[in-house]
């Protein structure tokens, strides 16, 4: 079956890839680099419901669960360490789950990706529940982990996603919502943390931003709900108080102060002229929209 695949066939264009110059391999690499937005572009009716589903079930409070295996686990992972530095998340809020455990994201871990039963085990020690939805990735489509993983969150009762590279595949028709973006052969045959790779890391960075801002993460186009855990991020959460509020420099700063260094909070503050308290409730009435709870005075 894997003969089928269209990430493990041979690319035309590099069939001599030993014997190219390097500017000649980098050229063609780019070029068919291209060709992953487009495949991407293709399937945004796709992403789009699972950007509903994952709205939804956030709202319910539940939680997106990425899962793979090698490269498609690293990438789901990856993706999921990075919401809560971006949108002040909580970490169980959005989980990463790959074959072989942590350890797996820098070293392989030979056999795990084939282990249907450490899916199961992997989602029922994070308590799956019917709240969750849980994104399977693979490039192949047909990774035992990642389609055990799905079979397991549909049979109780959670929203799945599939993120694959083949059409159709196995992993598919485990999922309520497949997302197919066929990428064709790598130029290094097999190789998809190329093409594929690429394809699976803009559907995740769609998956998660478009459904922070469906909760309310996000104001104009500026990360309102960023946590300020280095200098850089403090400094940047300064400009988005200044941009958002037209304000200056020391005001954003004394803001953010009696804001906790809450952005958001500083921010219905300088815009509504309120108080601190005033402001949180303003945005829990609001469900955390920047807009709402400034429209409701």
């Amino acid at each position: 079956m894997i003969d089928r695949l269209t990430t493990e066939a041979r690319n035309n264009r590099t069939m001599h890839l030993d014997q190219m110059r390097v500017e000649e391999f980098l050229q063609v690499m780019n070029e068919e680099d291209a060709s992953v937005v487009r495949a991407v572009k293709e399937q945004i009716p796709q992403i789009a419901e699972a950007v509903k589903k994952t709205i939804a079930a956030f709202k319910a409070g539940g939680r997106l669960i990425y899962l793979g295996a090698g490269t498609s686990g690293r990438i789901g992972l990856l993706d999921a360490v990075e919401c809560p530095p971006t949108f002040g998340t909580n970490p169980d809020d959005v989980i990463g789950l790959i074959a072989g455990g942590e350890n797996a994201f820098i070293k392989a871990v030979e056999g795990a990706e084939d282990n249907k039963a450490l899916a199961v085990s992997d989602l029922q020690q994070i308590t799956l529940t019917k709240k969750d939805i849980v994104v399977g990735i693979a490039a192949s489509g047909r990774t035992p982990y990642a389609i055990s993983g799905l079979e397991y969150a549909r049979s109780i009762g959670a929203s799945t996603v599939s993120v694959s590279c083949n059409k159709p595949s196995d992993l598919s028709k485990a999922a309520e919502i497949a997302i197919e973006a066929v990428t064709g052969p790598e130029v290094l045959t097999g190789s998809t943390r190329l093409k594929a790779g690429t394809a699976q890391k803009l559907i995740c960075n769609m998956l998660s931003t478009a459904s922070m801002i469906g909760i309310g993460k996000v104001y104009g186009n500026l990360m309102v709900d960023l946590q300020l855990t280095n200098e850089k991020l403090i400094e940047r959460a300064k400009r988005i108080i200044m941009t958002a509020t037209s304000c200056d420099i020391e005001t954003a700063e004394h803001y953010l102060q009696l804001a906790h260094n809450k952005p958001k909070i500083a921010i219905v503050m300088l815009l509504a002229g309120m108080s601190y308290q005033e402001a949180v409730h303003r945005l829990e009435k609001g469900n955390g929209f920047v807009r709402k709870a400034v429209e409701k005075l």
